[in-house]
């Protein structure tokens, strides 16, 4: 006897005698068999099932299937196309064809830029962690330090600092402190004499840029011989150099971060750029504790500095992925903690900060170098004793515009990442706005802002461009740079 059905619509039994409704014989007879049905997706107590083919039980889905089928069927509705995992959720009948990527054009090929990034250096960060120097010089099998420091770090105690941390692991430990800010060639031959008298294993750099770079130059001629003019350059050493380890005193130069050292020549003044893998400290030891003796011009002119690096690395014509993730993240840091690190230098937070970022734009130099502002200071530091920082001060906003008809997207992007910068800028006036940012930065610091107040005439202009146009960093530039562009830049900063 077959059971009589509830018409929903109106609520009343319908009589099995009904001939307008088929039957439980005929709706049977009509269904596919069980092998011919499409699996079925269906909703079973609020959690989607799927019914397989060739068995009769409901086999519940798990959660992330359940969340890739709902990615797909909003796709669907929006018309976007469905990733690899969406449409593999699909039986296979219903998955769309597999499309295959066309071969890439020459101008996509020509927009991927390729690096090579290798991590040769270990950044150890945190307060105190100088009492950790004589375990990390352990650890890479020394036995002997050269410590090469420099008179007003001896002064602060930080060397006897460091000092008392190798001699607590047994390390025998030795000081050379003959280096001078904007160390020479006769820096680094004092320092050989005393490598040499005492044969170090390892040779730690303890100091502002200036104890590490002469670090790095006592390396390149204590181990491969010749004359510190020898490496100028790149890769000019033919052998390995002693393990190194970096303890930054100041957040600034970066070269902690380095494969280069900045050495001047004791006659001619020339600045130097000498480079070598090899020449890459093993360890960063960056301790913020280390920073709270700066003197206030010292903060502020190794601060300046670390931005022009993060500014500059970041627009050149080398720049890659990997030296524009360590530019914003410097940039980031600078651009917030330098005002903080000036009003306030007691405060670790911005002292940490400011050696981070710092260390960040130095990691982004060794992928990307640097452009025209540091072409355009070194003259004036060999011409005129303008200390680095402050020349780069001077020279830095001008480059800035000057590059600005090439680089304002990318200036616009460091733009939205200064906490100074409060709506949007238009990206075509990004240049001028950072320049004036720039600019901003070392008016606070205290320092001058136009070459006319350190002694530089419109005379002495057609010498330092030639000078400029001679240095290696200009070749970075986004925008080709020359002799007659660069003087047009220190006309503009007169």
């Amino acid at each position: 006897m077959v059971r009589p059905r509830r018409d929903n619509s109106i609520g009343q039994p319908r009589s099995a005698n009904d001939e307008s409704q088929p039957t439980e014989t005929a709706r049977t007879e009509n269904r596919p068999r069980r092998r011919d049905r499409q699996p079925k997706a269906y909703s079973r107590r609020g959690r989607l099932t799927m019914r397989r083919d060739r068995h009769p039980r409901r086999t519940p889905l798990g959660k992330g299937m359940r969340r890739r089928i709902r990615r797909g069927i909003l796709r669907d509705a929006l018309g976007v196309p469905a990733r690899p995992f969406a449409s593999a959720c699909l039986p296979p009948r219903d998955r769309p064809p597999r499309e295959f990527p066309s071969r890439p054009s020459l101008i996509e090929l020509h927009r991927v830029i390729p690096f090579d990034y290798y991590p040769r250096t270990r950044i150890v960060f945190g307060p105190g962690k100088i009492d950790a120097l004589g375990e990390l010089a352990g650890e890479l099998g020394a036995r002997r330090a050269l410590v090469v420091s420099d008179p007003g770090i001896v002064a602060a105690g930080h060397t006897e600092h460091g000092l008392v941390s190798l001699r607590r692991a047994g390390i025998e430990a030795h000081v050379f402190d003959q280096v001078e800010e904007n160390p020479t060639t006769a820096n680094v031959e004092a320092g050989v004499v005393a490598a040499r008298r005492w044969d170090p294993e390892i040779i730690v750099g303890l100091g502002g840029g200036s104890s590490m770079d002469c670090a790095k130059g006592i390396n390149f001629v204590f181990t491969n011989g010749g004359r510190m003019q020898d490496y100028w350059g790149v890769g000019k050493a033919a052998r390995e150099m002693l393990p190194m380890i970096a303890v930054p005193t100041t957040a600034g130069t970066g070269s902690e971060s380095q494969s280069f050292a900045l050495i001047s020549d004791a006659k001619t003044h020339a600045k130097m750029a000498c480079g070598d893998k090899k020449a890459s400290f093993r360890v960063a030891l960056l301790d913020p504790l280390l920073t709270l003796t700066q003197p206030p011009r010292v903060t502020a002119l190794t601060g300046i500095d670390a931005i022009s690096h993060a500014v500059e690395s970041y627009v050149t014509n080398a720049r890659n992925s990997a030296s524009a993730a360590f530019s914003r993240e410097a940039w980031r840091l600078l651009s917030r903690h330098f005002h903080g690190v000036l009003d306030r230098p007691e405060d670790i937070g911005d002292r940490s900060g400011m050696q981070l970022g710092a260390s960040f734009a130095g990691l982004a130099i060794e992928n990307s170098m640097l452009g025209a502002a540091h072409a355009l200071a070194n003259p004036l530091t060999a011409s005129f004793n303008i200390v680095h920082g402050e020349a780069i001060a001077l020279v830095l906003p001008h480059v800035i515009r000057f590059n600005g008809s090439q680089c304002h997207r990318w200036y616009h992007e460091l733009l939205e990442l200064a906490p100074q910068q409060n709506g949007l800028v238009d990206i075509d006036r990004a240049p001028e706005k950072l320049a004036e940012l720039v600019a901003q930065f070392a008016s606070h610091a205290g320092l001058p802002t136009r070459l006319s107040q350190r002694g530089v005439d419109a005379a002495a202009i057609p010498r330092l461009a030639a000078d400029a146009a001679k240095q290696w960093t200009g070749t970075f530039n986004p925008r080709p740079v020359d002799a007659a562009s660069l003087a047009t830049i220190y006309e503009a900063a007169l």
